[in-house]
Formats: structure tokens, C-alpha cells, sequence
């Protein structure tokens, strides 16, 4: 999915607001990122206050690290750009059960975990980090569905109680 995308569907207003925009995508840039490049925002517990950006590169996984509001200096941004011989990647794993699926992928400490559309986009995400890991081109990030928002694919940070059972039909890992 394209940071614009995610942006229209930010869970909080302060998330994507043009100041912020205006501070990440020069960082993206500076690392090797292409405008409104194809990625996964990890918006966590907390996605007014931080949210992570990971983008694919042909160096590198980008990881943008997000404050939204920094006290007395307004928004923040850090980035660093992982060479893929150094990112940390599981399993793309998957898991049916009548027509639902359930899928979790791990990139740099970051769990994306979600079900059906969900699980659809992590595994476009994930089938592009292997294919820049490998060297070979990576595939053309598949459009968005009509009436799935971005927002609910968001992966949550993990709790420290973690909920009995399987991860939520909402899509979202617990």
C-alpha cells in the first residue's frame, strides 16, 4: 500500500497531517525512498503520539520512526536504513480456516499479524521485503480493495498481557 493511502486512512487526525508529511517524506527521500513509496506503517497503541514507517528500498528497509507531538519542539522524525544482508525477517506464515485466513510476519521487530484483506497485504509487503532481500525485482504493490480501510490493517505493538485465542477478525494482532 502507498503512504498516501495510509495517510487518508491514519487512525488519528495528527498522524498524517501535512507538517508531519512535510517532515517524513524528505527523510524517506534522503534514504533512497521514491515518492509516496510502497510501505507498512506500524501505527502501535499510540498512533497519535508515534507510529513506525518501514519502506522498501533497493539499498535497504527504510525504518522512519514517527513523534508526532515532541513537547516544546512539535513533530520528530529519525530514520535509519537497514542493508538487507542485516534484516531481521521471519516466516511469512499462514493459517486457514474455512474461508478466513490468518497470517503474521515479523520484519525488524515489528509483528504485522491480520486476517483475510488484511493478511492479503502483509503478504504483498512481506513477498517485496523477500524480493529486495533476494535481488530480484520487486512486484508491483496490489491496489486497495474498495471499502477496506488502511486504518484497520495496522498492527498493534504487543501487549504485555497478551489476549487468549487467535488474533481478532478486526485484523489486528494482539
Amino acid at each position: 500500500m502507498r503512504l498516501s493511502e495510509w495517510r487518508k486512512a491514519a487512525p488519528h487526525k495528527d498522524a498524517a497531517n501535512a507538517k508531519l508529511a512535510a517532515l517524513v517524506d524528505p527523510v524517506l527521500r534522503s534514504l533512497g525512498a521514491q515518492d509516496d513509496p510502497h510501505c507498512w506503517v506500524a501505527w502501535g497503541d499510540e498512533p497519535g503520539t508515534r507510529h513506525t514507517i518501514l519502506v522498501p528500498t533497493d539499498a535497504g528497509l527504510i525504518s522512519c520512526f514517527v513523534r508526532v507531538n515532541v513537547s516544546g519542539e512539535g513533530p520528530r522524525a529519525s530514520a535509519k536504513l537497514v542493508r538487507w544482508n542485516r534484516v531481521q525477517t521471519s516466516e511469512l506464515a499462514i493459517e486457514t480456516s474455512g474461508p478466513h485466513r490468518l497470517l503474521s510476519f515479523q520484519v525488524e521487530g515489528h509483528v504485522l499479524g491480520g486476517a483475510d484483506v488484511v493478511a492479503d497485504r502483509i503478504a504483498a509487503f512481506a513477498l517485496e521485503v523477500f524480493a529486495a532481500m533476494d535481488g530480484r525485482p520487486r512486484p508491483e504493490p496490489p491496489k486497495a480493495r474498495r471499502g477496506s480501510s488502511p486504518a484497520k490493517t495496522a498492527t498493534r505493538a504487543p501487549r504485555a498481557a497478551p489476549a487468549a485465542g487467535p488474533a481478532s477478525a478486526r485484523g489486528t494482532s494482539r
